[in-house]
């Protein structure tokens, strides 16, 4: 953590819904005209696409079935953390971007799928990633402890594998089987590095269908907003104007001391009624930290 230089950590799986969430943050960002850098978690991937599908095949030939973007072995977690660490002491580090289609690429005339050249960061007041592993911690690694606001978007499984069906399948090309077996694929390590990532999290947002999710692999729609309830968990609750947040959502609950529910179609709006007072409490600081 660090009052000079924040950090801001958007962390849920593949097809979770984190883009719609960075969206949020982008408005809140352009509205109170904040200078952020917002890191892109598959840049910190190990493999390009062509060596991750050879990557693959080689774990596969090895043993190892569970070889995944979601673990340890595909991804640059040292260099996640170094960033994260020399971002909050002075505000600098090194990034680059993953170019996951042709419009991507295009500006840098390189194919799909590849790496663009490591970077210094642009000259910020905040740092915003979105991706897999914000949260993550391990025997080498500890990420999670760096930002100062982590944040989880984790729809239920069933709508999540809906999601990411979905999106494989219409945006990417992906037959159904070949989704299920990524699915099956990344379960060991969704269950070792994705899950545990929520207990670290501030606050975390659960997207609750309240239609029939039940087969999700024949599912003809994604649930839409209106069909879903979305649940707001906050670690800590001390701090927050709950009252004035159930009078600006209607329709909204409070099912915990530290948990409110409120209709899917106004997450957005929790969202911004959320997280604009929090982003700027920690320009605030910052400012005075800079300034002292």
């Amino acid at each position: 953590m660090s009052a000079s230089h924040p950090i801001i950590a958007i962390t849920g799986s593949s097809g979770a819904g984190t883009t719609s969430v960075t969206r949020t943050f982008e408005n809140i960002f352009r509205r109170e005209s904040i200078r952020s850098v917002i890191i892109e978690g598959d840049s910190f991937h190990r493999y390009d696409r062509k060596a991750m599908k050879a990557a693959m095949a080689e774990h596969e030939t090895a043993g190892n079935p569970h070889f995944s973007h979601f673990g340890e072995d595909a991804n640059l977690f040292a260099e996640l953390e170094q960033l994260f660490r020399g971002y909050g002491e002075s505000g600098t580090g090194q990034a680059r971007k993953y170019l996951h289609n042709a419009e991507e690429a295009a500006p840098y005339k390189q194919e799909p799928g590849t790496f663009t050249p490591w970077e210094t960061l642009p000259d910020s007041e905040l740092l915003f990633y979105e991706g897999l592993h914000g949260g993550v911690k391990t025997d080498k690694v500890d990420i999670a402890r760096h930002a100062d606001l982590l944040i989880g978007v984790v729809p239920v499984i069933n709508l999540e594998w809906i999601q990411k069906l979905h999106r494989d399948r219409n945006a990417r090309g992906y037959s159904t089987e070949a989704v299920t077996d990524v699915i099956l694929r990344r379960m060991h390590e969704y269950v070792h590095y994705i899950c545990p990532q929520f207990t670290r999290t501030h606050i975390n947002f659960q997207r609750v269908p309240v239609v029939d999710t039940s087969d999700p692999f024949i599912a003809r729609t994604i649930p839409t907003a209106d069909e879903s309830l979305v649940v707001i968990r906050f670690a800590d609750p001390r701090g927050f104007d709950f009252p004035y947040l159930l009078s600006m959502l209607h329709d909204s609950f409070m099912s915990r001391a530290n948990t409110l529910v409120v209709p899917g179609g106004k997450m957005e709006l929790a969202m911004q009624l959320i997280f604009t007072p929090m982003v700027m409490r920690l320009i605030e600081r910052r400012k005075k930290r800079l300034a002292a």
